[in-house]
């Protein structure tokens, strides 16, 4: 099957190509979302935030919803189970300038599902029908969901959530293609995500275990109109360009280990004009090691990252392995 990297459309919001950025808690923040855009996404995904906490106007979580200017077209992804959450948490959205809202019905974490969101959703589909209901009916923006292919190994539950999310009014969902328990890992369900595509006639985006374009043809062989790409993303931005070359047949040129570096402290110093400076290098230790991953002595240089806390020190200690390479 010929593979192309071409633009897509969800519900009237016109994506310059049919590559996106996950959702990722602690990870798609502002910066990182505008730099995956100039990377080459046509769309980028904000970390979820509970529509419960911004119907009670939790300062964190509404912070979470800030969308800077150069990144759009953006998804808010939200998690919830009750209309007025729901109805709270589109308004938010809307008011912060998401260009798509998104539902979650597929994170498989403990403390979401306790709140009976998340993959919880995916066990009882009333529910799930009445929230994406919800979200649709009081959004001026396009509406889609995230969910997985099923609850455990061995069923099949893709199809019939598609189904629901498009009856309800859903502009596009995305599947990730394993069963909620095996939450990031494991083989990928690509019969289940091929038989999700042929349910629906909204946009199917794939997600899971995207790194490289070997990764993403197998994808779109099953029928999806665009991929998702969460993990291969983190500590490279340029995936998208790249993957988009390959699957176009044009050669790709992915970055040097010392553009890559550069880059990071290129995202740092964005990180702290967003959050200050302690908190954006706190931050940045959850993801230090995927930027320098492969580059000989990374786990000494990631170790003494990590007792960091400014950007000057982050700056010494990076600049001088930068000028190395």
């Amino acid at each position: 099957m010929s593979v192309t990297v071409r633009p897509l459309e969800i519900g009237g919001v016109k994506l310059a190509n049919n590559l996106v950025l996950a959702p990722m808690a602690g990870i798609s923040d502002s910066p990182f979302r505008r730099m995956c855009l100039k990377g080459g996404a046509g769309l980028v995904c904000a970390e979820m935030v509970s529509a419960c906490a911004v119907k009670y106007e939790n300062a964190k979580t509404r912070r979470m919803l800030f969308l800077a200017p150069d990144e759009h077209p953006c998804s808010v992804q939200i998690f919830g189970s009750d209309r007025d959450s729901i109805r709270a948490a589109v308004s938010a959205a809307e008011e912060n300038g998401a260009d798509i809202l998104d539902i979650n019905a597929g994170c498989p974490v403990k403390k979401v599902i306790k709140s009976g969101s998340g993959s919880a959703l995916m066990r009882d589909p009333v529910l799930f029908a009445a929230v994406v209901s919800a979200a649709v009916e009081n959004a001026r923006i396009p509406v889609t969901v995230k969910f997985r292919t099923a609850l455990r190994e061995g069923e099949l539950l893709g199809p019939q959530f598609a189904t629901i999310a498009q009856d309800c009014g859903a502009a596009a969902v995305t599947v990730h293609a394993r069963p909620a328990s095996s939450f990031h890992e494991g083989p990928v369900d690509f019969a289940g995500l091929e038989a999700t595509c042929r349910a629906v006639s909204i946009p199917v985006i794939g997600n899971g275990g995207i790194h490289n374009a070997q990764d993403a043809r197998r994808m779109f062989d099953c029928g999806v109109s665009g991929i998702m790409i969460g993990r291969g993303a983190v500590g490279d931005p340029f995936i998208f360009k790249n993957l988009g070359a390959s699957l176009n047949g044009a050669e790709p040129c992915a970055p040097s280990p010392r553009e890559r570096l550069a880059c990071f402290l290129d995202l740092l110093s964005m990180s702290v004009e967003h959050y200050g400076e302690r908190m954006a290098i706190v931050r940045a230790r959850k993801v230090a090691g995927y930027w320098i991953r492969g580059f000989e002595g990374a786990s000494g240089i990631r170790a003494e990252f990590v007792r960091l806390d400014s950007l000057c020190a982050a700056k010494n200690l990076f600049l001088p392995f930068l000028a190395s390479l």
